[in-house]
């Protein structure tokens, strides 16, 4: 029961948070965001739609793969885990639900806990590494060819995000090559944690660096899994990042950015993203996609296109997982 009354409550403060969202999305152009809408043509939307399918798909694959390495479960079931995870990521800060989720969800399968614990670690080591590459590729190619203008605190906010990144790949690395600088990770994640809160589980926070350190092992040990898992996260990234695209085609607009420009604002975009501590990055990404995609487009089109994109690559995939987490908890009731 406590986990539905979390569900509950953290819904609740995502309605009033997008509510607030799209009042200021909405209210400097409704009537030339309502004409973009009504001039959509719904091809391009359902090609965006099966792009952003594709790009949840291909992480629930990596998943599958990971799994079946050494244990047994359906693709169809990993895909399903995905899906899941994509309504709690969205409705938790930082993304932070679902990785116990899919655990929980692998541990039905008569996983251990532990095994399910370092399936999950090692999705989570490939994702982490693809979107630092991708996070590279943006930098580098924005860097070249200047296609944004500079603008100080997008800079700071970027390049926040990036380093970020880059430091939780680092961290993974450091874990991966040294028993000693995992024992001196979690001795300084230890003392973190005590400033602000003195009852703490030594033991437990030991534990989950172990559990890093014996996955990041079993990663060293098998490079064509880990080689194959980075890929095809950069994959589906890749066609998460170009839904955009497919959306300002929608709209009739076929000139104002290319490919390649899209991918990177929109690595951007999930580079600010990556540290908004509110459930979805909700007003974070919202800015940096108006901030990016407003050196091509209109007002209008602009607003009606970010819409479109934070419905189909985060509202709909929440609704999606929770209609599939519905009919799991149903069948685990029967």
């Amino acid at each position: 029961m406590d986990i539905i009354k979390s569900i509950k409550k953290n819904t609740i403060v995502l309605l009033l948070i997008t509510i607030l969202v799209l009042y200021f999305v909405l209210k400097d152009d409704f009537s030339g965001i309502v004409e973009a809408l009504k001039n959509i043509n719904i091809i391009y939307i359902l090609i965006g739609l099966v792009l952003y399918l594709l790009s949840v798909t291909l992480r629930g694959y990596v998943n599958y793969l990971i799994i079946n390495d050494k244990e047994k479960i359906s693709l169809k079931e990993a895909i399903k885990h995905n899906f899941i995870a994509q309504f709690f990521n969205g409705i938790t800060p930082f993304s932070t639900g679902g990785q116990p989720m899919e655990i929980y969800m692998i541990r039905e399968h008569n996983i251990s806990i532990a095994k399910a614990t370092n399936y999950t670690i090692q999705s989570f080591i490939f994702y982490q590494i693809a979107l630092v590459i991708c996070g590279l590729f943006a930098v580098t190619y924005n860097f070249t060819f200047g296609i944004f203008p500079k603008v100080e605190l997008l800079q700071h906010l970027v390049l926040l995000g990036f380093i970020i990144n880059i430091l939780v790949v680092l961290v993974l690395i450091a874990i991966a090559y040294s028993k000693k600088a995992t024992k001196f990770l979690s001795n300084i994640a230890i003392k973190s944690i005590k400033i602000v809160k003195k009852d703490v589980d030594e033991n437990t926070i030991k534990n989950k660096f172990e559990d890093f350190y014996k996955c990041s092992q079993d990663l060293k040990n098998n490079k064509k899994l880990t080689i194959i898992g980075i890929l095809l996260n950069i994959i589906s990234l890749s066609f998460l990042y170009a839904v955009p695209l497919l959306i300002i085609f929608s709209l009739g607009d076929f000139t104002s950015i290319s490919l390649i420009k899209t991918i990177t604002a929109s690595a951007y975009v999930y580079l600010i993203g990556a540290f908004v501590p509110i459930p979805g990055a909700s007003g974070g990404m919202e800015y940096g996609y108006k901030e990016f995609y407003g050196n091509f487009l209109g007002s209008g089109p602009l607003a009606a296109s970010l819409l479109l994109w934070r419905f189909i690559t985060y509202y709909l995939g929440m609704i999606v997982g929770a209609l599939l987490f519905s009919l799991e908890k149903k069948e685990d009731n029967k």
